[in-house]
């Protein structure tokens, strides 16, 4: 078994067994109520670990597509449960200690008692929210502003798309409902930055298809991610990309014009690519030093690659704002920045917190969006 999975297995097994203590015995809850708590708590864990591994096979992927986003939303579920069980056990640990030895057992067990009803309630809510408010990501709009711009730019807009994760839990419809925000808002460009699909090519194939649908006058591109690596299907995954009608950027760059002006769009593979997909920023920005560019490269931490290079603006996703709090607190462990505008070894960066979501369909002080960047000169 390989070394990832026994600790993930581990670690999952661990917090089943947390969630049975501290909602099962701990509050001495009759034989009959322990055996089902517990029953169900293995049996969801058991199969959101299946889902996350893409084990969930019958049928076909819509058929799947429920259950995974069921088994899967467990886990954030299971993550508040252990915040709040948590404060709760430091809580009656404190009743313990002020509490007369003769009376302490039975303060104690009530305690836990309430205390896990409120976890129990607080945890479905926010999970809850979460789920309503992952499946609406709006247009956010920004502006970049920048003196080598040419003048025939001035106002263009680009809609940057990332994160989509079409896939186990996001079909077909997810797709076309970013396909018709991003159409509505009419803009120039449409950029693509990644993680578009998290799953293997022929069962998941068609939850792309309303990709085919989106317009823009100066072009539609996209960069590969870390999950289109994951796959094993990369190779038929960009064929497909280019089959519906979308510029895949390669380690290369495009120019586009408007009227007698030209500004030029590169594009990079994700770092975790090898061979023949991994990244070369300098392959990618050859040619660009006297234009405006546009970068596309998946991870804001890519902007280190392309110091130097003449790089006017960075676009970027990768890091979803956290999507589930407190995850966003860890994110700056890996990247240079969680969200929004920043500054990156020279180089200014846009990162979107995405269109989807990955593993389970939640976002929790993270809500999705599109941003539409207008290019101003100043």
């Amino acid at each position: 078994m390989p070394l990832f999975a026994l600790v993930a297995l581990t670690v999952v097994g661990l917090l089943t067994f947390y969630l049975h203590r501290r909602l099962v015995v701990a509050p001495g809850w009759r034989t009959r109520w322990r055996y089902a708590v517990s029953a169900l708590l293995v049996a969801l864990t058991a199969l959101s670990v299946v889902a996350l591994s893409g084990g969930l096979r019958w049928g076909t992927a819509d058929d799947t597509r429920p259950v995974a986003a069921a088994a899967l939303t467990w886990l954030v579920v299971a993550l508040y449960l252990l915040l709040g069980l948590a404060v709760a056990q430091l809580g009656a640990l404190v009743l313990w200690l002020a509490t007369p030895r003769e009376v302490r057992s039975g303060r104690v067990r009530g305690w836990n008692r309430a205390t896990a009803g409120l976890v129990v309630v607080a945890a479905l809510g926010v999970t809850a929210y979460g789920v309503v408010a992952a499946t609406n990501p709006t247009i956010t709009r920004t502006t970049h502003t920048s003196a080598e711009l040419p003048e025939e730019f001035d106002g263009t807009t680009v809609a940057l798309v990332t994160d989509l994760h079409a896939g186990v839990v996001h079909g077909a419809d997810f797709a076309r409902k970013v396909v018709e925000d991003v159409n509505a808002a009419e803009p120039d460009l449409i950029v693509l930055s990644g993680d578009v699909v998290d799953a293997p090519f022929e069962r998941h194939r068609a939850d792309i298809a309303p990709l085919a649908g989106l317009r823009a006058p100066l072009g539609v591109f996209a960069v590969t991610g870390n999950h289109e690596m994951y796959t094993g299907t990369t190779a038929e995954w960009v064929a497909e990309w280019k089959r519906l009608g979308i510029t895949v950027l390669a380690n290369e760059s495009e120019v586009v014009t408007v009227r007698d002006a030209a500004i030029a769009v590169a594009g990079v593979h994700d770092m975790e690519g090898e061979g023949e997909f991994a990244p070369d920023a300098d392959r990618a920005l050859a040619g660009t030093d006297e234009t405006f560019t546009l970068y596309v490269a998946h991870q804001p931490r890519m902007a280190s690659e392309s110091r130097d290079r003449g790089v006017d603006l960075q676009l970027s996703g990768h890091t979803h704002g956290g999507q589930v709090w407190p995850f966003d607190l860890f994110v700056p462990l890996q990247q240079p920045m969680l969200e929004g505008h920043a500054v990156v070894d020279g180089v200014p960066v846009i990162t979107s917190r995405g269109a989807g979501t990955w593993g389970p369909p939640v976002r929790v002080a993270a809500s999705p969006e599109i941003p539409l960047i207008t290019l101003k000169k100043g």
